[in-house]
């Protein structure tokens, strides 16, 4: 299936995104990259197109200008701006519903490490919007005071040993009041290196996706 380039608008700046619909799209997915990755994640790039297959459209987008990203890389601060990178996602979340390829598809975010806290904050700023949200190996604590204001059902993945981020994730799930789950896979690492551990994201995405995004999804 065809991705195109596009460029997103996300307030003053313009952000480069992969965008990929395939037919009979049942929903698009806007991925929120963690920390030092972007649009190019392998991780995230495979799991987008296990979503397509299952006929859910996907959004790649970098999070940061190439100027931002030269900055971070020497600093690593605005990767963990999650008041910016937040900002950056409900442009593109406004880009989405303004795009006539794309305004008549529910809104879901798929958000990893730092980027999971800033999909919470943007689905709390746009809550008629965003539909759910999948979190793989996410800080969902760095929400703060947004956790408790997000209305889209959402589903935290995490590695069985990852241990820090499991208790982080616990802590985060306690101050939700949407529809939520923890779901912990057996045997991986915070990356999900292990053999079958990102296919099984990819599978628990999917699913969580299709339940909530659907055209008969009941709130």
């Amino acid at each position: 299936m065809q991705e195109r380039k596009v460029r997103v608008s996300a307030g003053p700046v313009t952000l480069e995104g992969s965008l990929g619909i395939p037919n009979s799209a049942g929903g698009v997915v806007l991925f929120a990259h963690g920390s030092g990755s972007g649009r190019h994640s392998p991780r995230n790039r495979y799991v987008a197109r296990v979503l397509r297959e299952a006929n859910l459209a996907t959004l790649l987008i970098d999070l940061l200008t190439e100027d931002e990203e030269e900055v971070d890389l020497h600093t690593t601060r605005l990767r963990f701006d999650i008041g910016l990178l937040a900002r950056r996602l409900v442009g593109a979340t406004d880009w989405l519903v303004q795009n006539p390829d794309t305004e008549q598809l529910r809104i879901g975010y798929f958000g990893a490490s730092t980027g999971a806290g800033a999909a919470l904050v943007a689905a709390a700023e746009r809550p008629d919007e965003v539909g759910a949200i999948v979190s793989r190996g996410g800080r969902p604590d760095l929400a703060g005071d947004a956790l408790p204001l997000v209305k889209a059902p959402t589903l935290l993945i995490v590695g069985g040993n990852d241990e820090p981020v499991i208790g982080m994730n616990e802590e985060a799930l306690a101050r939700m009041r949407a529809v939520n789950r923890l779901q912990i896979v057996p045997g991986a690492s915070h990356l999900f290196e292990e053999p079958g551990a990102l296919e099984e994201v990819a599978r628990l995405a999917t699913v969580w996706f299709a339940r909530h995004l659907g055209p008969h999804t009941e709130e």
